[in-house]
């Protein structure tokens, strides 16, 4: 029976070896390097296309590596990226992956051991400041900040003379004053100032981002909707706005474009990467111009600058990380040049500070009546407050969609908010 027992015992450290060996195999692996580096990002005319100037620009000087560019759409990014971590496997996945600023830290929280750590790879203090509380965990880089979404108001300068306005009385300004502008404008040109999406709550993000706020606490996981002054102040100009009949509803991204391509609107408060669908309408060169976005008029603080999407590159914890590591360092983290080509060829500002002393970010817009748009932005990304996107910015916002909308139909804004944070509680445990 005692011999028996003993080699059941030993099957089982056995067996017990085998499944812990198995896992170490894709630790063992981990470790190993390569020349192979795969990446993952979407829009073959922004992310994709930064990432193969990056490549070519890295090659030159490392013609041994392999760097491949697969493009998926963002959301098959995301679902691959869940199923695969969750199960804890790493097979088939990329060695640097693209995942937008708003979601990453429930990417790094939830899988901490499959994202490699950049930290040394780049100057963190060489990137606009707002940009790194997204994308490290613990006080450690893993995300290489990309793309700005820092913001501005474009506006029409005919539209703004007929009004008797110049573009200096826009700088500057908070949204009360833009109400009060914008009832001109309309009087004198008939023109609404904006195009608005009732789903979308992009308006809402850009002005409680102005006032270093968010839906969520510093700690990202804490809902802070009842109380929160800049959530409520934000809610209330967007209904002045409504009001005030300054808004012209669209539902999808035509729609939106077509609003100012067409002329229908005076004004497109979002942010920078929408310059290149402004100018795409030829005709209206010489007629626009960009002025810092207006901050919240009752918050202590508040700043004419904010931010609207972005994305970083992540690097994860398969064979190739070392090789991927120093990829993006040598390029996204490094290399203003490099920075000055992105602009040149694609119209994108980066994250990069010294990037901002190269000739194509000086360059005047003949466009926008001969403003250096790309300096002007480059410079509000540095005034951009930092918030904590944490990790349910979306959760959160599809339950503010539907506040919104009984607020607009006459609901009490504390219970209004009140009420969602609430189900915000209720739902992020």
């Amino acid at each position: 029976m005692k011999k028996i027992l003993a080699l059941f015992l030993v099957s089982i450290l056995m067996l017990t070896a085998c499944s812990s060996g198995s896992k170490d195999k894709d630790a063992s692996e981990n470790g190993k390097d390569t020349n192979e580096v795969t990446v993952w990002a979407w829009d073959p005319n922004f992310n994709i296309k930064a990432m193969n100037i990056a490549k070519d620009v890295y090659k030159s000087e490392n013609p041994d590596v392999n760097i491949k560019v697969v493009e998926n759409a963002q959301d098959d990014i995301i679902q691959k990226l869940n199923t695969s971590l969750s199960s804890g496997t790493t097979k088939g996945l990329p060695n640097i992956v693209l995942i937008e600023d708003y979601r990453a830290q429930s990417f790094l929280k939830a899988y901490p051991d499959m994202f490699h750590e950049l930290t040394g790879s780049f100057k963190a203090d060489d990137f606009a400041q707002y940009k790194i509380a997204p994308t490290s965990l613990d006080g450690k880089n893993y995300g290489l900040p990309f793309d700005t979404g820092v913001t501005g108001l474009y506006v029409r300068t005919d539209y703004l003379e007929k009004a008797g306005y110049k573009v200096e009385d826009l700088k500057d300004i908070d949204w009360n004053k833009y109400i009060e502008i914008g009832k001109k404008v309309k009087e004198a040109t008939g023109k609404e100032m904006l195009t608005q999406d009732p789903k979308d709550l992009g308006l809402i993000r850009m002005m409680i981002q102005t006032s270093g706020s968010w839906y969520l606490k510093n700690d990202g996981v804490t809902p802070d909707i009842a109380g929160n002054a800049a959530l409520k102040e934000a809610f209330q100009t967007y209904k002045a706005i409504l009001d005030a009949d300054l808004v012209k509803p669209v539902s999808d991204w035509g729609q939106f474009v077509a609003g100012f391509n067409s002329g229908d609107v005076a004004t497109v408060p979002t942010g920078n990467w929408i310059t290149p669908s402004i100018k795409a309408e030829a005709s209206q060169a010489g007629k626009w111009a960009v002025v810092p976005m207006p901050r919240q008029g009752g918050i202590a603080g508040s700043v004419n600058a904010s931010n609207l999407g972005g994305s970083s590159w992540y690097v994860l914890n398969v064979p190739g990380k070392e090789k991927a590591a120093d990829f993006l360092g040598k390029t996204f983290g490094s290399n203003a040049d490099f920075y000055q080509t992105l602009n040149k060829e694609m119209g994108a500002i980066g994250t990069y500070k010294p990037a901002a002393e190269g000739e194509a970010y000086k360059a005047a817009d003949d466009f926008f009546g001969g403003q250096k748009v790309v300096s002007d932005f480059a410079a509000w990304t540095e005034k951009i407050p930092q918030v904590n996107y944490g990790m349910h910015t979306y959760a959160i916002e599809d339950i503010l969609a539907v506040g919104m909308q009984d607020y607009l139909k006459g609901k009490d804004i504390d219970k209004v908010l009140e009420d969602a944070q609430k189900q915000a509680e209720e739902q992020i445990k």
